[in-house]
């Protein structure tokens, strides 16, 4: 693909949950230097946007490039758009990698790169198949947005609900009757045209309902592309994930 991409990492010091999430250690690095070190895989352009001088200083004493931006930026995206503007790179397409997925896989950022293989593709993103095994107390689960994607693979709708509803059948028994319930991954990436003007809408009703901010491109008529990745991976919302992590990191090793 002879596209050019920059992958941009949002990195907030301030969180209700894990103050100071970003420093935390894990495996002796930080977890933002997790988090690049595994974008940099993908993606020769790798920058992290933060509002924090102590993530500033510590992303470039591990050799990383890192931007300043305002602090008070209502999403992730408004902050990928003014560190996109700062950068001025001029690459044609940005990803928005979350700052506390230390075990983001290369393939994963490979299929959402392939999503602007169409040219209808405004948006990108991934989703993850529930499994029977998952049960319906992970599918019902309103902190995992649920997908539901068209047969040309794009988007229909987000919801923190179940959809679709089977009726006549057992909740149960809802993930052996429909094959394609999806998980929301929120790694996006975005043509730059379309990040800008994403950024300068104004809320929409379905997403004060829902409170997620794709409803609100869904409902100004952005396409948004997806891709299926199979990959589970861990991300880091509260110091109980992090000890999970290492975990998981020492098993590994």
């Amino acid at each position: 693909m002879s596209l050019q991409f920059i992958a941009i990492i949002p990195a907030r010091y301030a969180s209700t949950r894990f103050p100071g999430k970003p420093l935390a250690l894990l495996h002796g690095k930080p977890v933002i230097q997790h988090v690049y070190e595994q974008v940099n895989k993908a993606v020769d352009n790798v920058w992290v946007a933060t509002d924090d001088e102590r993530i500033m200083t510590t992303v470039k004493e591990f050799g990383g490039n890192a931007v300043m931006t305002r602090s008070d930026h209502k999403s992730g995206t408004d902050r990928i758009r003014e560190a996109y503007e700062k950068i001025g790179d001029g690459r044609q397409i940005v990803i928005n990698v979350q700052g506390d997925e230390p075990f983001i896989r290369e393939e994963q950022i490979d299929a959402i790169k392939q999503c602007f293989g169409d040219s209808q593709t405004d948006i990108a993103t991934l989703v993850q198949p529930f499994k029977q095994e998952d049960g319906w107390e992970a599918l019902e689960n309103p902190n995992s947005p649920k997908v539901v994607v068209d047969q040309k693979g794009f988007a229909i709708y987000f919801s923190r609900s179940v959809i679709p509803y089977c009726r006549g059948k057992e909740k149960q028994d809802w993930l052996k009757t429909f094959p394609n319930y999806y998980k929301h991954i929120g790694m996006y990436a975005y043509k730059p045209e379309v990040l800008k003007a994403i950024t300068e809408l104004k809320q929409s009703p379905l997403e004060l309902a829902e409170s997620l901010e794709q409803l609100r491109w869904l409902e100004n008529g952005y396409k948004i592309k997806v891709s299926e990745t199979d990959i589970a991976t861990i991300g880091i919302d509260t110091p109980e994930d992090l000890e999970r992590a290492e975990a998981f990191l020492r098993i590994k090793s």
